[in-house]
């Protein structure tokens, strides 16, 4: 089932972004596209380390191959490959996969009627070592900061990162 859900995305327009910030410049055997392939598997299986990636992956070994995948996915690789690839190459990806998905609904009904467009709030808490980031210091032994996205229905969206004691709500009216 996998698969058949990769098929449907736009490789070609993935390679692009990733020519335009030259994201395989440096890779041998873990593409961009693999990176892009076991993050999907992680989020759609909830997976929530890289140990949990691996041994998820390392059980369907011999299907890698059909699951998209071209190079081997050992532990260390995602995290590398997440540490040096360009994020811009997400950012854009993701941008062509809004463009696809809008007009697909651009013309369903929401189910209520709305003075003002619609969006989505999330705010979530980063721990961060204090040692690292004597910046993000959230209480006497912790560093934090919290990502807050506003996702519009129409309009795209908006991400900003502050300190951990901004809530959402007051995020927002900011």
């Amino acid at each position: 089932m996998f698969s058949q859900w990769i098929e449907h995305l736009p490789h070609q327009e993935f390679q692009k972004c990733v020519v335009r910030y030259g994201g395989d410049r440096c890779a041998k055997d873990f593409s961009c596209w693999d990176r892009y392939l076991a993050m999907v598997f992680a989020q759609l299986t909830s997976r929530e380390s890289l140990r949990d990636i691996e041994a998820c992956l390392k059980a369907v070994d011999g299907k890698l191959y059909h699951l998209g995948f071209r190079g081997s996915v050992l532990r260390f690789t995602p995290a590398d490959a997440n540490e040096s690839r360009d994020l811009r190459i997400d950012a854009d990806f993701a941008q062509v996969l809004i463009g696809m998905a809008r007009p697909l609904y651009a013309n369903d009904p929401l189910g209520v009627d709305l003075d003002q467009s619609p969006y989505a709030l999330d705010s979530t808490t980063i721990d961060l070592c204090p040692l690292v980031f004597p910046w993000a210091r959230h209480c006497k032994h912790k560093g934090a900061v919290k990502m807050h996205t506003i996702l519009f229905c129409i309009a795209g969206g908006s991400t900003g990162v502050t300190g951990n004691t901004l809530g959402g709500v007051r995020c927002l009216r900011q």
